[in-house]
């Protein structure tokens, strides 16, 4: 069995990895990862329906679940704070896909926000210029990867390239520290958590 996951691009494919360990850590076993991206948050939106779908008839697959970022993505989010538009937004897709085995999540405010949660799997010449707010609030206005990206300009001299980087970062990255620091990171892995021992 497994779960299709859908991300908006080839630089989230770093995600399989992180969410297989998750699932390992849960005690949870013989539930693949198979991770599908798109080609950016509009192609995302444009074909979660029709590729949710699809993949919810394939033999094996327990469920769907869509990742996207909540920077950069074109959906017109109710004013309110960020729980209210992420409530209204993972409605607005679920209804679209229209099926009771896919679930939508969001990084907020994008996935470096997970990385954030623990400084230490940084490089140690930046740590200490690392936003020291809850992680899912560097927001919007400056968000992670723009940070990331100047920071390690600054302090390293050379380019974060998230391709590269972020999959090194999330390969250190302790699921369970960006469980416990970051809210809106914990529904999802409180849903792949479910449907996985649904399974069982």
């Amino acid at each position: 069995m497994k779960l299709a996951i859908f991300v908006e691009g080839q630089t989230e494919y770093c995600l399989r990895e992180f969410l297989s360990r998750w699932l390992e850590q849960q005690q949870i076993r013989g539930i693949g990862i198979n991770l599908r991206p798109f080609k950016g948050a509009g192609d995302y939106l444009d074909g979660i329906e029709r590729s949710a779908k699809l993949a919810l008839q394939t033999p094996g697959v327990l469920a769907a679940i869509g990742i996207v970022d909540f920077y950069g993505s074109t959906l017109k989010y109710p004013d309110g704070p960020v729980a209210t538009q992420y409530q209204w937004a993972k409605q607005q897709l679920e209804r679209k896909v229209n099926h009771p085995n896919f679930r939508q999540h969001f990084a907020v405010h994008e996935t470096e926000a997970w990385l954030l949660s623990d400084p230490t799997v940084f490089p140690v010449e930046i740590r200490g210029d690392l936003p020291k707010a809850p992680p899912e609030s560097v927001n919007h206005q400056n968000p992670p990867g723009r940070r990331l990206k100047n920071l390690y300009q600054r302090r390293l001299g050379r380019k974060y390239k998230k391709p590269i980087e972020g999959a090194s970062l999330f390969r250190n990255l302790d699921p369970e520290i960006a469980y416990q620091r970051c809210l809106q990171l914990r529904l999802l892995l409180d849903d792949v958590l479910a449907l996985a021992t649904s399974a069982r």
